[in-house]
């Protein structure tokens, strides 16, 4: 019997350029990051976004199409710019100026009855930034109704586009849940001093907030995974020889999503997200355009 593929997962969210002091322009945005590993890992995620009709526009197109991304679904603003995010280097610490008004938060709730496939996707990957605006909070919602897919919530607290009320109604619209230790302590306006403080301190936002799991990520420390029946997993991260961490956050989202539409167990989701995202590290920017990068990891996870 011919395998059957799996159900699509739906990603929502901005597209953007990351723009340097050198000039130098990377293409990014949590959620894209996250579809373009997705794609890699095999999963032929639908992209939920807007770009506008300009250059920078093209080249996101153009590099989807390269990556024989769907592209169905990404609008195209005849007004407003592809997103950009200017960065500043002090003192060697970069600082983001995210521009407002940009393409991605005018994402188009009207056209996405007719642009997306009438079957509710297996789960529904969105971020925080896009959802700034009305406009593509009314478009997330439009797609919340479309058969109340499962949400796996990225949070990223991007002052000072972030809104505490808006963070509370995604956590309880959520199954399940992403943020770094940093996000979690801003959240709660409160630190967590050993692992054991941690730990209480992701039971509170799984338990308040009903979720299957709250992902902690811990940068080189590794990763913390509580569930609601009160287990917790710990991942250490293996030492790399870190080029970039831009974008680790990103890869560990997509693994975490491919965990839950292929059921693997908890600890080995974990372990497997830390080993994944730590590999991205090792490179430059937070995607890459070779296919065997993906192909490894991929044949590793088969034979286990």
């Amino acid at each position: 019997m011919e395998e059957q593929p799996l159900p699509r997962p739906f990603v929502f969210g901005e597209v953007l350029f990351d723009c340097f002091p050198d000039g130098v322009q990377v293409l990014g945005g949590a959620p894209f990051n996250v579809a373009w590993h997705l794609q890699g890992l095999g999963l032929a995620p639908l992209l939920i976004s807007r770009v506008g009709t300009d250059e920078h526009g093209q080249r996101v197109l153009a590099a989807m199409g390269t990556w024989d991304m769907d592209c169905g679904a990404v609008q195209q603003d005849p007004i407003h710019p592809t997103g950009k995010v200017e960065i500043t280097l002090q003192g060697g610490q970069p600082s983001f100026n995210i521009l407002p008004d940009q393409a991605y938060d005018f994402i188009d709730p009207d056209p996405l009855l007719k642009q997306l496939p009438s079957k509710s996707p297996p789960l529904l990957y969105r971020g925080t930034l896009a959802v700034r605006s009305p406009t593509s909070r009314r478009a997330l919602e439009t797609l919340s109704k479309m058969g109340d897919p499962p949400i796996f919530l990225d949070l990223n607290l991007r002052s000072p586009w972030w809104q505490y009320n808006l963070i509370e109604q995604a956590l309880h619209t959520a199954r399940w849940a992403k943020l770094n230790d940093a996000e979690l302590f801003t959240l709660l306006e409160k630190r967590a001093e050993n692992q054991e403080e941690l730990v209480k301190l992701a039971q509170s936002v799984c338990h308040r907030f009903q979720l299957e799991w709250l992902l902690i990520t811990l940068g080189e420390k590794g990763a913390l995974l509580v569930v609601a029946d009160n287990q917790f997993h710990w991942a250490k991260a293996n030492p790399v020889k870190v080029v970039d961490t831009v974008g680790a956050g990103d890869a560990f989202s997509a693994v975490m999503i491919q965990a839950l539409l292929q059921n693997w167990p908890l600890k080995q989701a974990l372990e497997r997200g830390v080993a994944f995202a730590a590999a991205v590290c090792t490179m430059q920017g937070a995607v890459t355009q070779d296919p065997q990068f993906y192909a490894g990891f991929m044949a590793n996870w088969q034979e286990a």
